[in-house]
Protein backbone atom coordinates (compact mmCIF):
# COMPACT_ATOMS: atom_id res chain seq x y z
CA UNK A 1 0.00 0.00 0.00
CA UNK A 2 1.43 3.36 -1.03
CA UNK A 3 2.27 5.74 1.80
CA UNK A 4 -0.13 8.40 0.48
CA UNK A 5 -3.01 5.90 0.39
CA UNK A 6 -2.20 4.73 3.89
CA UNK A 7 -2.18 8.31 5.20
CA UNK A 8 -5.54 9.09 3.54
CA UNK A 9 -7.11 5.90 4.85
CA UNK A 10 -5.85 6.36 8.41
CA UNK A 11 -6.79 10.05 8.42
CA UNK A 12 -10.40 9.37 7.43
CA UNK A 13 -11.06 6.26 9.52
CA UNK A 14 -9.08 7.40 12.56
CA UNK A 15 -10.80 10.78 12.40
CA UNK A 16 -14.24 9.14 12.37
CA UNK A 17 -13.42 6.97 15.38
CA UNK A 18 -12.12 9.97 17.32
CA UNK A 19 -15.09 12.10 16.29
CA UNK A 20 -17.61 9.50 17.45
CA UNK A 21 -15.76 8.99 20.71
CA UNK A 22 -15.50 12.78 21.29
CA UNK A 23 -19.20 12.86 22.19
CA UNK A 24 -18.47 10.82 25.30
CA UNK A 25 -19.65 12.47 28.48
CA UNK A 26 -18.88 11.04 31.90
CA UNK A 27 -22.26 12.19 33.19
CA UNK A 28 -25.03 11.52 30.72
CA UNK A 29 -28.56 10.12 30.62
CA UNK A 30 -30.24 7.25 28.82
CA UNK A 31 -32.31 9.75 26.81
CA UNK A 32 -29.15 11.51 25.63
CA UNK A 33 -27.48 8.21 24.79
CA UNK A 34 -30.46 6.80 22.85
CA UNK A 35 -32.17 9.90 21.34
CA UNK A 36 -29.66 12.79 21.58
CA UNK A 37 -32.29 14.66 23.62
CA UNK A 38 -34.25 15.33 20.38
CA UNK A 39 -31.90 18.10 19.31
CA UNK A 40 -30.42 17.24 15.90
CA UNK A 41 -31.14 19.12 12.61
CA UNK A 42 -32.96 17.45 9.72
CA UNK A 43 -30.02 17.30 7.29
CA UNK A 44 -27.80 15.51 9.81
CA UNK A 45 -30.50 12.95 10.62
CA UNK A 46 -31.30 12.53 6.90
CA UNK A 47 -27.66 11.89 6.01
CA UNK A 48 -27.47 9.44 8.90
CA UNK A 49 -30.52 7.56 7.57
CA UNK A 50 -28.93 7.46 4.12
CA UNK A 51 -25.60 6.24 5.55
CA UNK A 52 -27.39 3.58 7.57
CA UNK A 53 -28.97 2.24 4.39
CA UNK A 54 -25.82 2.45 2.26
CA UNK A 55 -23.62 -0.03 4.07
CA UNK A 56 -20.62 -1.92 2.76
CA UNK A 57 -23.20 -4.50 1.63
CA UNK A 58 -24.25 -1.86 -0.89
CA UNK A 59 -20.74 -0.53 -1.53
CA UNK A 60 -19.26 -3.92 -2.43
CA UNK A 61 -22.32 -6.15 -2.83
CA UNK A 62 -24.05 -4.02 -5.49
CA UNK A 63 -20.98 -3.69 -7.75
CA UNK A 64 -20.29 -7.41 -7.25
CA UNK A 65 -23.87 -8.26 -8.24
CA UNK A 66 -23.83 -5.94 -11.28
CA UNK A 67 -20.46 -7.33 -12.38
CA UNK A 68 -21.61 -10.94 -12.13
CA UNK A 69 -25.11 -10.49 -13.57
CA UNK A 70 -27.19 -7.37 -14.27
CA UNK A 71 -29.22 -4.54 -12.66
CA UNK A 72 -32.02 -6.75 -11.34
CA UNK A 73 -31.12 -5.94 -7.72
CA UNK A 74 -31.39 -2.20 -8.46
CA UNK A 75 -35.17 -2.65 -8.53
CA UNK A 76 -34.91 -3.04 -4.75
CA UNK A 77 -33.65 0.56 -4.51
CA UNK A 78 -36.55 1.87 -6.62
CA UNK A 79 -38.94 0.87 -3.85
CA UNK A 80 -37.24 3.01 -1.18
CA UNK A 81 -39.05 6.34 -1.91
CA UNK A 82 -42.40 4.54 -1.63
CA UNK A 83 -41.52 3.24 1.82
CA UNK A 84 -39.98 6.53 2.98
CA UNK A 85 -43.10 8.48 1.92
CA UNK A 86 -45.41 6.12 3.82
CA UNK A 87 -43.13 6.40 6.85
CA UNK A 88 -42.96 10.21 6.70
CA UNK A 89 -46.72 10.50 6.22
CA UNK A 90 -47.96 8.12 8.92
CA UNK A 91 -45.26 6.41 10.97
CA UNK A 92 -43.00 9.35 11.90
CA UNK A 93 -45.79 11.44 13.54
CA UNK A 94 -47.00 8.28 15.31
CA UNK A 95 -43.58 7.51 16.83
CA UNK A 96 -42.92 11.10 17.81
CA UNK A 97 -46.02 10.97 20.01
CA UNK A 98 -44.89 7.82 21.82
CA UNK A 99 -43.32 8.06 25.25
CA UNK A 100 -40.77 5.33 24.50
CA UNK A 101 -37.83 5.51 22.09
CA UNK A 102 -38.39 1.81 21.34
CA UNK A 103 -40.12 1.02 18.06
CA UNK A 104 -41.85 -1.94 19.69
CA UNK A 105 -43.45 -0.39 22.78
CA UNK A 106 -46.67 0.06 20.78
CA UNK A 107 -46.96 -3.70 20.27
CA UNK A 108 -47.03 -4.27 24.02
CA UNK A 109 -49.84 -1.73 24.36
CA UNK A 110 -51.89 -3.53 21.71
CA UNK A 111 -51.15 -7.22 22.22
CA UNK A 112 -49.13 -7.63 25.40
CA UNK A 113 -45.49 -8.08 26.26
CA UNK A 114 -45.07 -11.22 24.12
CA UNK A 115 -45.59 -9.15 20.96
CA UNK A 116 -42.96 -6.62 21.99
CA UNK A 117 -40.47 -9.35 22.83
CA UNK A 118 -41.19 -11.23 19.61
CA UNK A 119 -40.60 -8.18 17.41
CA UNK A 120 -37.56 -6.97 19.32
CA UNK A 121 -36.01 -10.47 19.27
CA UNK A 122 -36.49 -10.63 15.49
CA UNK A 123 -34.90 -7.19 15.24
CA UNK A 124 -31.88 -8.18 17.34
CA UNK A 125 -31.27 -11.30 15.24
CA UNK A 126 -31.50 -9.22 12.06
CA UNK A 127 -29.00 -6.65 13.35
CA UNK A 128 -26.49 -9.26 14.48
CA UNK A 129 -26.66 -10.89 11.03
CA UNK A 130 -26.30 -7.45 9.43
CA UNK A 131 -23.26 -6.55 11.52
CA UNK A 132 -21.63 -9.84 10.56
CA UNK A 133 -22.28 -9.36 6.84
CA UNK A 134 -20.95 -5.80 6.85
CA UNK A 135 -17.84 -6.58 8.87
CA UNK A 136 -16.95 -9.32 6.41
CA UNK A 137 -17.25 -6.90 3.49
CA UNK A 138 -15.19 -4.34 5.38
CA UNK A 139 -12.36 -6.85 5.73
CA UNK A 140 -12.31 -7.87 2.05
CA UNK A 141 -10.40 -4.87 0.58
CA UNK A 142 -7.88 -4.84 3.42
CA UNK A 143 -7.30 -8.56 2.92
CA UNK A 144 -6.61 -7.99 -0.79
CA UNK A 145 -4.66 -4.80 -0.15
CA UNK A 146 -2.32 -5.85 2.63
CA UNK A 147 -2.52 -9.62 2.56
CA UNK A 148 -3.45 -9.71 6.25
CA UNK A 149 -5.51 -12.58 7.59
CA UNK A 150 -9.17 -11.71 7.03
CA UNK A 151 -10.18 -13.10 10.43
CA UNK A 152 -7.89 -10.71 12.30
CA UNK A 153 -9.05 -7.78 10.18
CA UNK A 154 -12.66 -8.52 11.12
CA UNK A 155 -11.83 -8.68 14.81
CA UNK A 156 -9.72 -5.51 14.96
CA UNK A 157 -12.03 -3.29 12.90
CA UNK A 158 -15.05 -4.50 14.88
CA UNK A 159 -13.38 -3.54 18.16
CA UNK A 160 -12.70 0.00 16.84
CA UNK A 161 -16.35 0.47 15.86
CA UNK A 162 -17.64 -0.94 19.14
CA UNK A 163 -15.35 1.49 20.95
CA UNK A 164 -16.76 4.73 19.55
CA UNK A 165 -20.36 3.45 19.43
CA UNK A 166 -20.22 2.60 23.12
CA UNK A 167 -18.70 5.96 24.09
CA UNK A 168 -20.50 8.46 21.86
CA UNK A 169 -24.03 7.11 21.95
CA UNK A 170 -26.53 7.94 19.23
CA UNK A 171 -25.41 11.59 18.97
CA UNK A 172 -21.85 10.55 18.13
CA UNK A 173 -23.10 7.85 15.76
CA UNK A 174 -25.44 10.19 13.84
CA UNK A 175 -22.85 12.94 13.39
CA UNK A 176 -20.24 10.38 12.33
CA UNK A 177 -22.80 8.89 9.89
CA UNK A 178 -23.37 12.29 8.28
CA UNK A 179 -19.66 12.83 7.64
CA UNK A 180 -19.26 9.26 6.43
CA UNK A 181 -22.08 9.80 3.94
CA UNK A 182 -20.14 12.52 2.15
CA UNK A 183 -17.00 10.36 2.13
CA UNK A 184 -18.96 7.47 0.62
CA UNK A 185 -20.46 9.52 -2.19
CA UNK A 186 -17.16 11.21 -3.05
CA UNK A 187 -15.26 7.92 -3.17
CA UNK A 188 -17.87 6.20 -5.34
CA UNK A 189 -18.01 9.06 -7.87
CA UNK A 190 -14.20 9.23 -8.08
CA UNK A 191 -13.97 5.48 -8.72
CA UNK A 192 -16.68 5.56 -11.39
CA UNK A 193 -14.94 8.42 -13.21
CA UNK A 194 -11.63 6.52 -13.24
CA UNK A 195 -13.33 3.39 -14.59
CA UNK A 196 -15.22 5.12 -17.39
CA UNK A 197 -12.34 7.28 -18.58
CA UNK A 198 -9.94 4.30 -18.50
CA UNK A 199 -11.81 2.55 -21.30
CA UNK A 200 -9.80 2.38 -24.56
CA UNK A 201 -12.46 4.34 -26.52
CA UNK A 202 -13.79 6.48 -23.67
CA UNK A 203 -16.87 6.29 -21.42
CA UNK A 204 -19.32 5.59 -24.25
CA UNK A 205 -17.62 2.26 -24.94
CA UNK A 206 -18.53 1.00 -21.46
CA UNK A 207 -22.23 1.74 -21.98
CA UNK A 208 -22.23 0.24 -25.49
CA UNK A 209 -20.55 -3.01 -24.41
CA UNK A 210 -22.77 -3.36 -21.35
CA UNK A 211 -25.95 -2.74 -23.35
CA UNK A 212 -25.00 -5.32 -25.97
CA UNK A 213 -24.38 -7.93 -23.27
CA UNK A 214 -27.66 -7.22 -21.45
CA UNK A 215 -25.97 -5.90 -18.32
CA UNK A 216 -28.62 -3.19 -17.76
CA UNK A 217 -31.50 -5.66 -17.55
CA UNK A 218 -33.82 -5.14 -14.58
CA UNK A 219 -35.01 -8.74 -14.73
CA UNK A 220 -37.86 -10.64 -16.31
CA UNK A 221 -41.26 -8.94 -16.36
CA UNK A 222 -43.08 -12.27 -16.04
CA UNK A 223 -45.60 -11.58 -13.26
CA UNK A 224 -46.43 -15.28 -12.76
CA UNK A 225 -42.91 -16.45 -11.92
CA UNK A 226 -42.46 -16.36 -8.15
CA UNK A 227 -39.54 -18.78 -7.95
CA UNK A 228 -37.03 -16.50 -9.69
CA UNK A 229 -35.61 -13.05 -8.99
CA UNK A 230 -37.76 -11.21 -11.52
CA UNK A 231 -38.44 -7.47 -11.67
CA UNK A 232 -41.68 -7.88 -9.74
CA UNK A 233 -40.22 -10.22 -7.11
CA UNK A 234 -37.45 -7.69 -6.37
CA UNK A 235 -39.88 -4.74 -6.35
CA UNK A 236 -42.38 -6.41 -4.02
CA UNK A 237 -39.60 -7.64 -1.76
CA UNK A 238 -38.11 -4.13 -1.73
CA UNK A 239 -41.40 -2.48 -0.79
CA UNK A 240 -41.95 -4.84 2.13
CA UNK A 241 -38.40 -4.85 3.48
CA UNK A 242 -38.02 -1.06 3.12
CA UNK A 243 -41.42 -0.43 4.65
CA UNK A 244 -40.18 -2.51 7.54
CA UNK A 245 -36.92 -0.51 7.62
CA UNK A 246 -38.50 2.94 7.51
CA UNK A 247 -41.63 1.95 9.41
CA UNK A 248 -40.63 -0.27 12.34
CA UNK A 249 -36.83 -0.66 12.29
CA UNK A 250 -35.26 0.67 15.48
CA UNK A 251 -32.33 2.07 13.46
CA UNK A 252 -34.66 4.50 11.70
CA UNK A 253 -37.19 5.06 14.48
CA UNK A 254 -34.39 6.12 16.82
CA UNK A 255 -33.36 8.77 14.31
CA UNK A 256 -36.91 10.10 14.06
CA UNK A 257 -36.77 10.66 17.82
CA UNK A 258 -33.39 12.40 17.58
CA UNK A 259 -34.65 15.13 15.21
CA UNK A 260 -35.50 18.56 16.64
CA UNK A 261 -39.10 18.78 15.41
CA UNK A 262 -41.77 16.61 13.82
CA UNK A 263 -41.22 18.35 10.50
CA UNK A 264 -37.47 17.77 10.69
CA UNK A 265 -38.09 14.08 11.37
CA UNK A 266 -40.40 13.76 8.33
CA UNK A 267 -37.98 15.60 6.06
CA UNK A 268 -35.08 13.44 7.21
CA UNK A 269 -36.99 10.27 6.25
CA UNK A 270 -37.79 11.64 2.78
CA UNK A 271 -34.26 12.96 2.24
CA UNK A 272 -32.63 9.67 3.18
CA UNK A 273 -35.00 7.70 0.93
CA UNK A 274 -34.61 9.79 -2.22
CA UNK A 275 -30.84 10.12 -1.92
CA UNK A 276 -30.49 6.33 -1.91
CA UNK A 277 -31.65 5.94 -5.53
CA UNK A 278 -28.92 7.93 -7.35
CA UNK A 279 -26.22 6.61 -5.04
CA UNK A 280 -27.36 3.02 -5.59
CA UNK A 281 -27.29 3.67 -9.35
CA UNK A 282 -23.66 4.79 -9.02
CA UNK A 283 -22.78 1.50 -7.29
CA UNK A 284 -24.44 -0.55 -10.01
CA UNK A 285 -22.70 1.55 -12.67
CA UNK A 286 -19.38 0.75 -10.99
CA UNK A 287 -20.11 -2.97 -11.23
CA UNK A 288 -21.15 -2.71 -14.87
CA UNK A 289 -18.10 -0.59 -15.68
CA UNK A 290 -15.89 -3.19 -13.99
CA UNK A 291 -17.34 -5.82 -16.30
CA UNK A 292 -16.61 -3.78 -19.42
CA UNK A 293 -13.19 -2.70 -18.14
CA UNK A 294 -11.94 -6.23 -17.60
CA UNK A 295 -13.53 -7.33 -20.86
CA UNK A 296 -11.60 -4.58 -22.68
CA UNK A 297 -8.41 -5.51 -20.76
CA UNK A 298 -8.79 -9.29 -20.31
CA UNK A 299 -5.27 -9.89 -19.02
CA UNK A 300 -5.62 -7.67 -15.96
CA UNK A 301 -7.94 -9.89 -13.93
CA UNK A 302 -6.53 -13.16 -12.51
CA UNK A 303 -8.20 -16.29 -13.84
CA UNK A 304 -8.91 -17.56 -10.33
CA UNK A 305 -10.92 -14.41 -9.50
CA UNK A 306 -14.33 -16.09 -9.72
CA UNK A 307 -16.29 -14.38 -6.91
CA UNK A 308 -17.97 -11.14 -7.97
CA UNK A 309 -17.59 -9.66 -4.47
CA UNK A 310 -13.78 -9.78 -4.82
CA UNK A 311 -13.49 -8.01 -8.21
CA UNK A 312 -14.13 -4.47 -6.95
CA UNK A 313 -11.59 -4.73 -4.09
CA UNK A 314 -9.05 -6.13 -6.59
CA UNK A 315 -9.62 -3.17 -8.91
CA UNK A 316 -9.24 -0.72 -6.03
CA UNK A 317 -5.90 -2.22 -5.08
CA UNK A 318 -4.34 -2.78 -8.51
CA UNK A 319 -5.85 -0.32 -10.99
CA UNK A 320 -6.76 2.88 -9.15
CA UNK A 321 -4.26 5.78 -9.06
CA UNK A 322 -2.37 6.58 -5.88
CA UNK A 323 -4.55 8.65 -3.54
CA UNK A 324 -7.83 7.41 -5.02
CA UNK A 325 -7.10 3.95 -3.63
CA UNK A 326 -6.84 5.33 -0.10
CA UNK A 327 -10.05 7.32 -0.61
CA UNK A 328 -11.96 4.23 -1.79
CA UNK A 329 -10.77 2.10 1.09
CA UNK A 330 -11.79 4.89 3.47
CA UNK A 331 -15.17 5.12 1.70
CA UNK A 332 -15.85 1.41 2.11
CA UNK A 333 -14.90 1.64 5.76
CA UNK A 334 -17.11 4.72 6.16
CA UNK A 335 -20.06 2.81 4.67
CA UNK A 336 -19.55 -0.16 6.94
CA UNK A 337 -18.71 1.77 10.09
CA UNK A 338 -21.81 3.94 9.85
CA UNK A 339 -24.16 0.97 9.55
CA UNK A 340 -22.44 -1.20 12.14
CA UNK A 341 -22.29 1.61 14.71
CA UNK A 342 -25.98 2.30 14.10
CA UNK A 343 -26.91 -1.36 14.54
CA UNK A 344 -24.87 -1.64 17.75
CA UNK A 345 -26.38 1.49 19.34
CA UNK A 346 -29.95 0.65 18.30
CA UNK A 347 -29.66 -2.96 19.45
CA UNK A 348 -28.36 -1.77 22.83
CA UNK A 349 -31.34 0.60 23.05
CA UNK A 350 -33.77 -2.27 22.38
CA UNK A 351 -32.12 -4.42 25.06
CA UNK A 352 -32.50 -1.61 27.61
CA UNK A 353 -36.04 -0.47 26.75
CA UNK A 354 -37.66 -3.80 25.84
CA UNK A 355 -35.95 -6.20 28.23
CA UNK A 356 -34.03 -4.53 31.06
CA UNK A 357 -36.52 -1.83 32.09
CA UNK A 358 -39.61 -4.09 32.13
CA UNK A 359 -37.78 -6.74 34.16
CA UNK A 360 -35.72 -4.55 36.50
CA UNK A 361 -38.16 -2.00 37.91
CA UNK A 362 -35.87 0.04 40.14
CA UNK A 363 -32.76 0.44 38.00
CA UNK A 364 -30.99 3.82 38.28
CA UNK A 365 -29.92 6.16 35.47
CA UNK A 366 -26.33 5.07 35.97
CA UNK A 367 -27.47 1.46 35.71
CA UNK A 368 -29.17 2.21 32.40
CA UNK A 369 -25.95 3.65 30.96
CA UNK A 370 -24.02 0.57 32.10
CA UNK A 371 -26.58 -1.71 30.42
CA UNK A 372 -26.37 0.30 27.20
CA UNK A 373 -22.59 0.08 27.04
CA UNK A 374 -22.38 -3.58 28.00
CA UNK A 375 -25.09 -4.41 25.46
CA UNK A 376 -23.09 -2.58 22.78
CA UNK A 377 -20.10 -4.79 23.50
CA UNK A 378 -22.11 -8.04 23.52
CA UNK A 379 -23.95 -7.27 20.26
CA UNK A 380 -20.67 -6.31 18.58
CA UNK A 381 -19.00 -9.54 19.67
CA UNK A 382 -21.91 -11.63 18.36
CA UNK A 383 -21.61 -9.77 15.05
CA UNK A 384 -17.94 -10.77 14.90
CA UNK A 385 -18.92 -14.45 15.25
CA UNK A 386 -21.38 -14.17 12.32
CA UNK A 387 -18.80 -12.33 10.22
CA UNK A 388 -16.20 -15.04 10.73
CA UNK A 389 -18.78 -17.64 9.68
CA UNK A 390 -19.51 -15.75 6.42
CA UNK A 391 -15.91 -15.87 5.19
CA UNK A 392 -16.66 -18.99 3.14
CA UNK A 393 -19.98 -17.71 1.70
CA UNK A 394 -20.19 -16.77 -2.01
CA UNK A 395 -22.47 -13.83 -2.92
CA UNK A 396 -22.79 -11.81 0.27
CA UNK A 397 -25.71 -9.71 -1.06
CA UNK A 398 -27.85 -12.81 -1.60
CA UNK A 399 -26.79 -14.20 1.78
CA UNK A 400 -27.77 -10.99 3.57
CA UNK A 401 -31.14 -10.72 1.83
CA UNK A 402 -31.99 -14.32 2.77
CA UNK A 403 -30.91 -13.82 6.38
CA UNK A 404 -32.90 -10.59 6.71
CA UNK A 405 -36.02 -12.26 5.31
CA UNK A 406 -35.75 -15.12 7.80
CA UNK A 407 -34.89 -13.10 10.91
CA UNK A 408 -37.40 -10.36 10.16
CA UNK A 409 -40.00 -12.94 11.03
CA UNK A 410 -42.87 -11.01 9.46
CA UNK A 411 -42.90 -8.50 12.32
CA UNK A 412 -44.16 -5.90 9.85
CA UNK A 413 -47.39 -7.92 9.62
CA UNK A 414 -47.81 -7.85 13.39
CA UNK A 415 -47.23 -4.09 13.50
CA UNK A 416 -49.69 -3.39 10.66
CA UNK A 417 -52.24 -5.66 12.35
CA UNK A 418 -52.16 -3.52 15.48
CA UNK A 419 -51.76 -0.20 13.65
CA UNK A 420 -54.60 -0.57 11.13
CA UNK A 421 -57.25 -2.62 12.96
CA UNK A 422 -58.42 -1.86 16.50
CA UNK A 423 -60.70 -4.92 16.51
CA UNK A 424 -57.88 -7.49 16.48
CA UNK A 425 -57.38 -9.12 19.86
CA UNK A 426 -54.36 -10.79 21.46
CA UNK A 427 -55.34 -14.34 20.48
CA UNK A 428 -55.84 -13.28 16.85
CA UNK A 429 -52.33 -11.82 16.75
CA UNK A 430 -50.79 -14.94 18.33
CA UNK A 431 -52.41 -17.27 15.79
CA UNK A 432 -51.42 -14.93 12.95
CA UNK A 433 -47.76 -14.86 14.07
CA UNK A 434 -47.62 -18.66 14.37
CA UNK A 435 -49.07 -19.07 10.86
CA UNK A 436 -46.70 -16.44 9.48
CA UNK A 437 -43.68 -18.10 11.07
CA UNK A 438 -44.67 -21.46 9.53
CA UNK A 439 -44.92 -19.85 6.08
CA UNK A 440 -41.52 -18.15 6.45
CA UNK A 441 -39.89 -21.40 7.59
CA UNK A 442 -41.42 -23.28 4.65
CA UNK A 443 -40.24 -20.78 2.04
CA UNK A 444 -36.78 -20.18 3.55
CA UNK A 445 -35.79 -23.64 4.75
CA UNK A 446 -37.95 -26.23 2.97
CA UNK A 447 -34.93 -28.33 1.97
CA UNK A 448 -33.38 -28.16 5.44
CA UNK A 449 -36.69 -29.16 7.08
CA UNK A 450 -37.29 -31.88 4.45
CA UNK A 451 -40.53 -30.27 3.28
CA UNK A 452 -41.92 -30.10 -0.27
CA UNK A 453 -40.43 -27.09 -2.12
CA UNK A 454 -42.57 -23.97 -2.00
CA UNK A 455 -41.74 -22.82 -5.52
CA UNK A 456 -41.39 -19.30 -4.12
CA UNK A 457 -38.16 -17.31 -4.11
CA UNK A 458 -36.52 -16.83 -0.70
CA UNK A 459 -36.77 -13.05 -1.08
CA UNK A 460 -40.55 -13.35 -0.81
CA UNK A 461 -40.44 -15.02 2.62
CA UNK A 462 -41.00 -11.68 4.34
CA UNK A 463 -43.78 -10.79 1.86
CA UNK A 464 -45.83 -13.93 2.39
CA UNK A 465 -45.00 -14.01 6.10
CA UNK A 466 -46.24 -10.44 6.54
CA UNK A 467 -49.39 -11.06 4.49
CA UNK A 468 -50.15 -14.28 6.39
CA UNK A 469 -49.85 -12.64 9.80
CA UNK A 470 -52.01 -9.69 8.77
CA UNK A 471 -54.72 -11.63 6.92
CA UNK A 472 -55.06 -14.42 9.49
CA UNK A 473 -55.29 -11.98 12.40
CA UNK A 474 -57.62 -9.62 10.55
CA UNK A 475 -59.99 -12.35 9.35
CA UNK A 476 -60.14 -14.00 12.78
CA UNK A 477 -61.12 -10.68 14.33
CA UNK A 478 -63.68 -9.98 11.63
CA UNK A 479 -65.52 -13.30 11.55
CA UNK A 480 -65.00 -14.77 15.03
CA UNK A 481 -64.80 -11.86 17.49
CA UNK A 482 -67.47 -9.19 17.52
CA UNK A 483 -66.71 -5.60 18.43
CA UNK A 484 -67.85 -4.87 21.97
Amino acid sequence: MHTIDLIIFLAFTGGIVLMGASFFRKKTSADEFTAASRSLPAWVVGMSIFSTYVSSISYLGYPGRAYASDWNAFVFSLSIPIASYIAARWFVPFYRKQNSVSAYAFLEERFGRWARWYASACYLLTQIARIGSIMFLLALPMNVLLGWDIHWIIVLTSIAIIFYSMLGGVRGVIWADAIQGFIMIGGALACLAVLLFSMPEGPSQAFTMAWEDGKFSLGSLDITSLGESTFWVCLIYGIFINLQNYGIDQNYVQRYHAAKTDRAARNSALFGGWLSIPVSAVFFLIGTALYTYYKAYPGLLPEDMTKGDYVFPYFIVHQLPVGITGLLIASIFAAGMSTVSTSITSAATVILTDYWKPLVKHSSEEGHIIVLRLSSIIVGLLGIVISLALVSVDGILDAWWKLSSIFSGGMLGLFLLGFISRRVQNVDAVIGVICGFVVIAWISAAELLELPPSGIHEYLAIVFGTMTIFLVGFLLAKFIHRKK
